[in-house]
Parts: C-alpha cells; structure tokens; sequence
C-alpha cells in the first residue's frame, strides 16, 4: 500500500480549526485519527474545530488528566484521549471500545498506545511555524483515508 503525506499551511487557529471542521464533514463514524506535534502546537485547537464540525457545542480541552473525554455529536460521539500520561503502553483503559466503536477517536501522542491503533486510520502532525502560524501534515494510512483527505483537500 503506497502512503503519501499532504502539507497544510495554516495561518491561525482558525485555519487551523476550519481544516478540522471540513474533516469532520466527511467522517461518517469508526474512524481514528491520531495527532502528535510539540506541547502548544495545535493539537487541542485541531480537536475544537473537529467537535464543532461534529455538531459538538459542549467546551472541548484537553483530555491530559482524565485520559479520556467523551462528547455527543449530532451524528456520533467524539472520544478524545491524550496517552501522554500512561505509565506505560500496556495501560488498560479499555481502547478498543473507542477505536473500534461506532464514534471518531481522536488520540493525542499516539505513539505511547502504538500497540493498540489500527492500521488503518489518519495520522495528522501539526508543527510549529511560528506564534500562529503551524504546518499540518495529513498521512493517510488505508484507502478510505486517502480518499478522505483528497476530498477533503479538494
């Protein structure tokens, strides 16, 4: 399977947050999408704009201290789990019933649970550019993912 990775610059967070917003258009339930970058990247801003594009209108932080905070969508749920904090990558607190469930599973700092993510799902990066400005990279891994970024960047 041939992978590919797309650029996004974003100016703001708002670019930053109408990006995410024009994903979760097109997510239909059951995807996972994973996002690593820097402490004060993006990551939770990324989160915000794909809750409010999930119809989403409770406040969205960072999951940091609970692992785990789940919200109802107009659709489907939205699970966001931070793993920075797990002792370690065996940690039991149940991700497969969010990774396989019904919802959109956003993980920040995927890396610490790589056992347990699917192969198929879209690993978004978000680098520092400058005070607002931020470099998004979209990998698609699996082709519903392709097909979903190339629409979504269409």
């Amino acid at each position: 399977m041939q992978t590919y990775e797309h650029v996004v610059y974003s100016h703001s967070v708002g670019h930053t947050q109408a990006l995410a917003e024009a994903l979760a258009d097109k997510l239909t339930g059951g995807e996972v999408i994973t996002l690593s970058g820097d402490l004060g990247a993006g990551k939770t801003s990324f989160v915000q704009g794909l809750a409010r594009g999930l119809g989403i209108t409770r406040k969205v932080n960072s999951p940091t201290f609970t692992i785990i905070k789940e919200y109802q969508g107009s659709q489907f749920p939205l699970y966001h789990i931070d793993a920075y904090r797990l002792e370690d990558e065996t940690e039991d607190v149940g991700f497969e019933e969010y990774i396989y469930g019904d919802g959109v599973t956003v993980i920040e700092w995927p890396e610490r649970i790589a056992p347990y993510l699917p192969e198929a799902r879209l690993h978004i990066r978000i680098e520092k550019r400058g005070e607002t400005e931020r470099n998004i990279y979209l990998l698609p891994h699996g082709e519903r993912f392709v097909k979903l970024v190339k629409e979504v960047l269409a």
